[in-house]
């Protein structure tokens, strides 16, 4: 039985097919060997551009705390990059050891009253505890499920992340119905947005992952995850809301009349 299932090189190996046919020009050549090559530098050049970027800012962080004695850079003529990395790695999951015994929590359990007396660190510190907590606990809620949010205008839709029921201070001021915390990332940085509160039954979920809806974003639509199946969810599910909300404005013109 013939494998048909496309392998991840054929759509570039179709590039550098269609680069060396023998009817294209000259200066079309150059430039589809030219494209092509960048399709296979450009990942890996930005690729590892960010990986050396992290050790660096790492390794900046680490070493000064180490004394020059036991840096690697002392008796070598040249610095080892990413020491500081392991470093950190090994220290962390030290950090994590101690405090699943009983010694280590006593001794977190002081260090966080400590920080609590303190006026300016404690919401501080308490914040950055929830959000760390929430990232990166198993049991954390943070940012499971992707839906469509009617915004900015009727008829516009964009992608937002589920985060968790507004709180009872929050949860009591707000129009009756069930609320969800949804945040509303930028394109293409998604580390910048828009969060607000919004009734369950205006939120579409999707059945998608989160890493792809990121994807989606930050590449401004570009990349499709399950490109051609995906738009087609799209526009049913926003069909639907447009459908619903038209319900919706009928209904409430019934009930002014």
């Amino acid at each position: 039985m013939v494998d048909m299932e496309p392998k991840p090189g054929d759509a570039l190996a179709a590039d550098v097919q269609a680069a060396t046919t023998s009817h294209t020009g000259p200066a079309a050549r150059i430039r589809n060997y030219f494209l092509t090559g960048l399709v296979v530098a450009g990942p890996l050049a930005v690729t590892l551009w960010i990986t050396r970027s992290v050790i660096t800012w790492v390794d900046g962080w680490v070493r000064p705390l180490i004394p020059p004695m036991y840096r690697p850079e002392t008796y070598l003529p040249w610095p080892i990059p990413g020491t500081g990395l392991v470093i950190a790695f090994f220290a962390l999951t030290l950090l994590g050891f101690l405090t699943a015994n009983l010694v280590g929590r006593t001794l977190v359990g002081w260090g966080e009253s400590l920080l609590n007396r303190m006026p300016i660190v404690r919401p501080i510190y308490k914040t950055m505890k929830q959000i760390f907590e929430t990232l990166f606990s198993k049991e954390g809620s943070s940012f499971r499920k992707v839906g469509l949010v009617e915004f900015p205008a009727p008829g516009m839709w964009s992608l937002v992340f589920l985060s968790n029921a507004p709180g009872g201070g929050v949860s009591e001021r707000l129009p009756s119905g069930e609320h969800v915390s949804v945040f509303l990332p930028c394109t293409p940085n998604p580390t910048t947005g828009f969060f607000f509160y919004v009734k369950r039954a205006d939120v579409i979920e999707l059945d998608i992952t989160v890493e792809n809806a990121m994807t989606l974003l930050i590449s401004a639509g570009m990349v499709q995850p399950g490109a051609d199946d995906q738009q087609k969810k799209f526009a049913s599910l926003a069909a639907n809301a447009r459908a619903a909300q038209t319900v919706r404005e009928k209904k409430k013109e019934a009930v002014v009349e």
